[in-house]
């Protein structure tokens, strides 16, 4: 029979070596989360690497509505046609153009890509044959020879070129010219409303109306 001593002796070793046990064991577990965290690290530094600081996004948001982006190139385009041809309106009013007549030239209904819609209309800027050959030169910096109106360059620019005759270089007639693109007076605040939007303006009209739709009319006489 052991002595009360040793037994005691013997009970203090048996938890030691569990203390052990469970130390070992808990940094084991603490190791795995420090690497863990180092390896999240390291992609989330990756990732800031390959996108590179000021680099800019694939697609601009349409009046922060999640689903309707801008594609680059037609933000780009948007930009340039209205510095170039027509001081005075912002690119914003064609972007809004754009985005309700073809979602930006990502629509597949009929006209945007091949053909005519309904009213006659075609490309991504919906022109009706007769108004854009009116429009469509000289041909802009990245479009076709001869000018087409389903070449995202060659409209957007004979977008701005119409706007600016009928008045889209004056905030005070860019109105006017909307309605001459489009005759509806919903269509009007339709897109002067989105064009705030794009310049990060209070919003005021109709908002979260359908993108890609077919306009009551084609720009126009």
């Amino acid at each position: 029979m052991a002595s009360p001593a040793r037994s005691a002796l013997r009970s203090r070793r048996a938890v030691r070596r569990i203390l052990i046990s469970v130390a070992a064991a808990t940094g084991s577990l603490v190791l795995g989360v420090v690497v863990l965290a180092a390896a999240s690290g390291s992609m989330l530094a990756e990732g800031t690497q390959l996108l590179g600081p000021g680099t800019p996004a694939a697609s601009a948001p349409v009046g922060g509505i999640p689903g309707a982006p801008i594609p680059v190139t037609m933000l780009r385009l948007y930009r340039a046609a209205a510095a170039a041809g027509c001081p005075g309106l912002s690119w914003t009013v064609l972007a809004a153009i754009g985005t309700i007549e073809s979602d930006n030239g990502t629509s597949t209904l009929p006209g945007v890509h091949a053909g005519a819609n309904r009213a006659g209309a075609e490309g991504p800027m919906q022109f009706e044959p007769a108004t854009f050959a009116h429009y469509d030169e000289p041909v802009p910096p990245g479009g076709v020879s001869p000018p087409s109106p389903y070449d995202a360059a060659d409209a957007v620019y004979a977008a701005d070129r119409m706007l600016c005759a009928d008045g889209g270089g004056d905030p005070a007639t860019v109105g006017n010219a909307v309605w001459d693109y489009n005759h509806s007076a919903a269509y009007v605040s339709e897109v002067l409303t989105m064009a705030s939007e794009l310049a990060g303006a209070p919003s005021r009209g109709i908002a979260g109306t359908p993108r890609g739709r077919e306009p009551a009319k084609a720009p126009g006489p």
